[in-house]
């Protein structure tokens, strides 16, 4: 595919009215280049959908320029780009619909990202209208999303704009990007880049002007505190919901400072701007903290990111996106439920893995494309691969435990009951969604078969 090199028009170096439009021009530019490095024509089509949105809304920015002579060249251009790429995705989806494989939908890894993912983000609605409920209620409280990883918290966060009313204006800002500053400076300069950057990002876009910069040197926090102010009175018709994810890698930066600053922000922020709402995103409890935690995060109304709903599971299974083939046998649903307990970063990877196999047989004339399900056979022969692919969740998942937690399941595995000596472990490792409440088997079996594996090579 050309479209890359088609849209490679750049002069180097640009002309001065080309820096209105340029980061776009680049941004755009980079993602059709991440297009033609997709693994089909489907996830060509569908990643396509980014750059064409982006064109979409170069072109509605031109038309709001005062500089006409800018509209109208550059309003041109990005139509000409527009028609080239629109052309390419009808031609990528009809390749798609004539591949004799199954389409490869499942997305397996990062949080699901609303403009190509679409429609895979199943269910969650409960956690949508309580962040909706709380942030609206009089005395507003701060809100605690905790799950363990890969539960879908930062795409629940994506995909928050489209789910809760126009005037609450979430704001995503990852922390865990923001932690790698050495100095409160860097960190205040991250966090305002980042909401600048949310905000833009939004279905109905919101324009916040920049800090003070020589402000924000000199002393950055409460110039951040101006800085809010300063949006919260241009935007009196909004409420603003910051959402830090990865909030635990705020305790980096107070180790790394030896300075509370940003902890003393939020305490600020939470007492005297009315108009901003704070959300945590996580996958500890504060109970986990240190304890100091507690002295800023007061008023706290927590929110679980737990596994998905059966239904919204078998959704996920049976219609990832719009259209998706008949591909599986009722029993090898069934199969994936149990193995996965509906945990859904595990029901996208074992899927992936299916179709991947299905696919496999198809171009080895093993199975007719038109007729191929997969069977609960199928399921379990992709559960090695399933653990291979995913080592780097179930890794995680050993690493973070305790020497008592790690010690407790080895003998769960070797075939031990627990004792009641045991029973503040497995309230634990239940809380943790390791373990059921009678502490003697796993709450999902692909973590037990990962553990064994493990242990096995120990």
């Amino acid at each position: 595919m050309e479209i890359a090199n088609q849209l490679a028009w750049i002069p180097s170096p640009p002309p001065k009215e080309l820096g209105i439009v340029l980061p776009q021009v680049l941004d755009i530019s980079q993602n059709v280049r991440a297009s033609e490095e997709a693994t089909s024509p489907y996830r060509q089509y569908e990643l396509l959908n980014i750059p064409i949105n982006g064109l979409r809304q170069l072109g509605q920015s031109l038309a709001l320029t005062k500089d006409a002579r800018l509209a109208v060249s550059f309003g041109n251009i990005a139509q000409s780009w527009l028609t080239i790429l629109e052309t390419a995705q009808h031609t990528l989806n009809e390749q798609a619909q004539q591949s004799k494989e199954i389409r490869q939908v499942y997305i397996a890894g990062n949080s699901l990202d609303p403009e190509t993912a679409k429609n895979r983000f199943k269910g969650r609605i409960d956690i949508f209208r309580e962040i909706e409920t709380l942030a609206l209620s009089e005395q507003l409280p701060v809100l605690l999303l905790y799950g363990g990883r890969r539960t879908g918290k930062t795409s629940a966060l994506k995909y928050l704009p489209y789910r809760i009313q126009a005037n609450i204006v979430p704001l995503l800002v990852d922390l865990q990007g923001a932690a790698s500053a050495t100095t409160l400076k860097g960190l205040a300069e991250n966090l305002a880049q980042q909401i600048i950057e949310a905000a833009r990002r939004l279905p109905r876009k919101v324009y916040l002007p920049n800090p003070d910069a020589n402000k924000l040197a000199e002393d950055p926090f409460p110039a951040l505190q101006t800085w809010f102010a300063e949006i919260e009175r241009s935007n009196s018709d909004k409420q603003f919901l910051l959402c830090l994810d990865e909030y635990e890698r705020l305790g980096e930066v107070v180790k790394a400072t030896s300075s509370r600053a940003p902890l003393n922000f939020i305490r600020n922020l939470l007492q005297h701007q009315r108009k901003w709402i704070l959300l945590f995103s996580g996958s500890q409890e504060l109970s986990e903290l240190d304890d100091y935690w507690s002295d800023y995060l007061i008023n706290t109304r927590a929110l679980r990111m737990t596994y998905l709903h059966e239904s919204e599971a078998r959704d996920l299974i049976q219609q990832p996106v719009e259209n998706f083939s008949d591909i599986y046998e009722p029993t090898a649903i069934d199969e994936i439920i149990q193995l996965t307990r509906c945990q859904p970063y595990l029901v996208q990877l074992v899927c992936y893995e299916v179709v991947e196999l299905l696919n496999r047989d198809i171009r080895r004339n093993r199975r007719e494309a038109d007729t191929a399900k997969a069977t609960v056979q199928d399921v379990q022969e992709v559960i090695p691969v399933v653990l291979e692919r995913g080592d780097q969740y179930f890794r995680e998942l050993w690493k973070s435990l305790a020497d008592s937690d790690r010690s407790l399941l080895r003998r769960i595995i070797y075939g031990e009951t627990p004792t009641q000596q045991d029973k503040g472990v497995i309230r634990k490792l239940t809380r943790k969604e390791i373990l059921t409440q009678e502490g003697n088997a796993f709450q999902v079996p692909l973590v037990q078969k990962y553990i064994e594996q493990l242990l096995e090579e120990e």
